[in-house]
C-alpha cells in the first residue's frame, strides 16, 4: 500500500461521498441503528460534498488520501464559529484501510493547515465512538468540555468536543 495526499479535485467529489457513507455505517455499526446508518446514500452524500466545496471552497481545506486510483480516505477542515480557532470536521478512511495509517497520515496533514487559521483547533466525535476518542487523544487532542447533540439520519446523537493548540502545526501524532 502507498497512499499519497493532495488536495481534492471537483471529479474525486463523487467518491468522497459514497467513501463518507461507508466509513460513516462502519464507525457507528454498534452506535446508530440501522435505520440511521442507511439513511441517504452514497450518490446523495457524493451531491452533499459537491455542493459543500462549491460553497466552501475558498475558505476550508478538503484533502484526499489515494492508493493508486482506490480513494482511501479524507479530511476537512476550515474556520471555527469562533474567531480564530480551527476546526478539523472531517477524517475519514475507507474501512479497509482502517488502521493503516491513513487517519495518521491526514491528522499530520491537517495540523500545519489548521495552525493556519488560528492558535488553536477543535473537533466534534460521537460521545460513544470510542475508537475515534482514542485516535484523537493520541494526536494530541482533549476534551474540552463542550458538549452538543446532533441529528445523524434523523437520530439524535451526543458528541464532545476536542481541542489543541496548533502552535505552527509541529507537534505531530503518536503512532
Amino acid at each position: 500500500m502507498s497512499v499519497h495526499l493532495r488536495p481534492v479535485t471537483d471529479a474525486d467529489l463523487r467518491a468522497v461521498g459514497a467513501l463518507h457513507f461507508h466509513s460513516r455505517a462502519t464507525a457507528y455499526a454498534d452506535i446508530l441503528s440501522p435505520a440511521a446508518l442507511a439513511y441517504g446514500s452514497p450518490e446523495a452524500l457524493g451531491e452533499w460534498w459537491a455542493e459543500r466545496w462549491t460553497w466552501e471552497r475558498e475558505t476550508h481545506r478538503l484533502t484526499v488520501a489515494v492508493d493508486g486510483d482506490t480513494l482511501a480516505g479524507f479530511s476537512y477542515l476550515g474556520p471555527s464559529e469562533q474567531d480564530g480557532v480551527a476546526e478539523l470536521y472531517a477524517i475519514h478512511a475507507d474501512p479497509a484501510y482502517v488502521g493503516h495509517g491513513v487517519g495518521r497520515a491526514l491528522m499530520r496533514d491537517a495540523l500545519p493547515a489548521l495552525a493556519r487559521l488560528g492558535d488553536r483547533a477543535v473537533l466534534w466525535v460521537l460521545a460513544a465512538n470510542a475508537r475515534a476518542r482514542r485516535f484523537y487523544e493520541g494526536g494530541g487532542w482533549a476534551l474540552d468540555g463542550a458538549e452538543r447533540t446532533e441529528a445523524i439520519g434523523g437520530e439524535q446523537v451526543a458528541q464532545l468536543r476536542y481541542g489543541r493548540p496548533v502552535e505552527g502545526g509541529r507537534e505531530c501524532v503518536t503512532e
